[in-house]
This record gives C-alpha cells, sequence and structure tokens, in this order.
C-alpha cells in the first residue's frame, strides 16, 4: 500500500519523466522548470576549466555587438544610410538620453563604454527568445557580478582619481545635516556605496531574467503538456496565448534592464566624476 502511494506521488511530481515525455492523461505528471534547467554539461573541457552553453552565448553576444558596430563604423557617411543608420540611432540614444543626462559635461568619453555595456546586455538578455540558445545568459548570477565588479572599479576609480579617496567618502554623505543624525548617517551612506549600490546593481539583472525565464518555460512547458490530450486542448491554447503574451513582455524587460543597468552605470560614473552630481 505505501509503495503504491510513493509511485502515484513520484509519477505526480513527474519521477523521472522529462517535460517532453510528460503529456496530460499519461503516466507522467506534468514536469515544471527548476534550477536543474540552469545545469548544463560541459560543451568541453581545457584541462580542470569546462566550457558551457552560457559562456558560448556570452562569446556569441560580445562578438556580435563588435560585428554590428564595425559594420556600421567601419566606413561612415555623412548621410547615413543601413546598417550606420541603426547604430547611430543607438549611439545618439545612449549619449543623449543616458551619458549626457548623468554624467555632465564630460560625458562624451564614457559614450563608448555604455553603449558596448547596453547592447551587449540587452543581447544577452534577447537570448532567451532566440530558438536553440533560449536562454538568458544574465540569468547566470556570475555574468551579472562581472559586470557589476567592472562598473564599480570603473566609478572607484573614477570618484578617486577626481575626489581623492577620503574626498569620496565624505562627498557622498549629504552637506547640512545635524550632527547627530551624521551619526546614523555617514554609515548608511557608506554601506549604501560599498555594498548596497553594487550588490543591487547585480540582483536587479539576475532576478528579473531568472524569474522572467522561469515563467516563459513553465506556460511553454504547460502548453505541451496539456495539448496531448483532447479534453485540455481549449487550457492549451489559452496556456499557448499566454507564452506569446509573456514573449512579448520578456521582450520589454529584457530592454529595459539593459537601459536600467546602463542608466545607473552612467549616474554612479557622474557621482565619481563630480562630487553630488
Amino acid at each position: 500500500m505505501s509503495a503504491a502511494i510513493a509511485s502515484t506521488v513520484l509519477l505526480a511530481s513527474g519521477g523521472d519523466c522529462s517535460p517532453t515525455d510528460a503529456h496530460a492523461g499519461s503516466n507522467c505528471g506534468f514536469v515544471p522548470p527548476s534550477l536543474g534547467d540552469f545545469n548544463f554539461k560541459p560543451i568541453f573541457h581545457l584541462g580542470s576549466y569546462g566550457f558551457y552553453k552560457p559562456e558560448l552565448l556570452a562569446l556569441i553576444c560580445a562578438g556580435l555587438v563588435v560585428l554590428f558596430f564595425w559594420s556600421a563604423f567601419r566606413s561612415p557617411r555623412l548621410v547615413p544610410r543601413g546598417v550606420q543608420n541603426i547604430g547611430e540611432v543607438g549611439y545618439l540614444f545612449i549619449r543623449d538620453q543616458i551619458a549626457r543626462p548623468m554624467i555632465g559635461k564630460t560625458a562624451d568619453r564614457f559614450v563608448p563604454f555604455l553603449v558596448g555595456l547596453f547592447f551587449f546586455i540587452w543581447c544577452m538578455n534577447l537570448m532567451e527568445i532566440i530558438p536553440i540558445a533560449q536562454q538568458p545568459v544574465t540569468a547566470f548570477i556570475a555574468f551579472p557580478a562581472s559586470l557589476m565588479i567592472m562598473v564599480y572599479l570603473t566609478y572607484w576609480y573614477q570618484a578617486i582619481k577626481h575626489q581623492g579617496f577620503f574626498g569620496f567618502l565624505k562627498n557622498v554623505v549629504p552637506k547640512g545635516v545635524p550632527w547627530p543624525v551624521m551619526i546614523i548617517l555617514v554609515p548608511v551612506e557608506w554601506l549604501r556605496v560599498l555594498i548596497i549600490q553594487p550588490f543591487t546593481l547585480m540582483i536587479r539583472l539576475f532576478a528579473n531574467m531568472f524569474a522572467g525565464h522561469l515563467l516563459l518555460a513553465t506556460f511553454t512547458l504547460a502548453t505541451w503538456y496539456l495539448a496531448s490530450a483532447t479534453f485540455s486542448v481549449i487550457f492549451a491554447a489559452g496556456s499557448a496565448v499566454m507564452v506569446v503574451v509573456l514573449t512579448a513582455f520578456e521582450m520589454v524587460i529584457q530592454a529595459l534592464q539593459a537601459y536600467i543597468f546602463t542608466m545607473l552605470t552612467a549616474q554612479y560614473i557622474g557621482e565619481g566624476v563630480s562630487a553630488g552630481h
């Protein structure tokens, strides 16, 4: 009796069935996406180092960004057209809508960095909806963490270069605050700059792409699961509509997260270059 109950529970939770084996009315229960979907076998090994799918996708994205801007500006025309026109639109958007408002008069020298950062993150996010890839690279926390470290090294370098180390720590604290409040405010502001800001910059990008991928994968697998039985076709259709809606929603989120990450990067650089900017 207990063995039968255990077997039923195992089947209801998916058991050893793969998502493609699970169909409504079969002995396999619905197999939802899980953390196991983020575990990949290495494509190849170099000694003890394994090269994995997310790393391949990141390299592809880096190559695509470089190829795109090389194609756009290898022989620029006075009157842009084709790829150059698209490249200039992207460049001017980052310069006029992010860099100059956030950094100020010295913004233009940081624009190439911000342009590369925006399009690289956007491309990695877009891998979620690209056939075969079907995985947002930024849903692996190592990638947002690496970008965050790069951004904060740039931020701190600019801050120390323009303000000095102690001047930087002094300028992050608002002026004109009564001294009793400063007892609490100083450590809070230092904690914000040194720990909270870099952590939230990293986790915001990671959590949005991770959660969005799981949600989209859930409805995709549910469509497959429900479409296999006549009585559940109507539910499968509803799930398929949700896949389309969520895909469109994710496309907005992918661009928005790249924009937010780049905007905050520009804001931090602006604070470093000009105290109280």
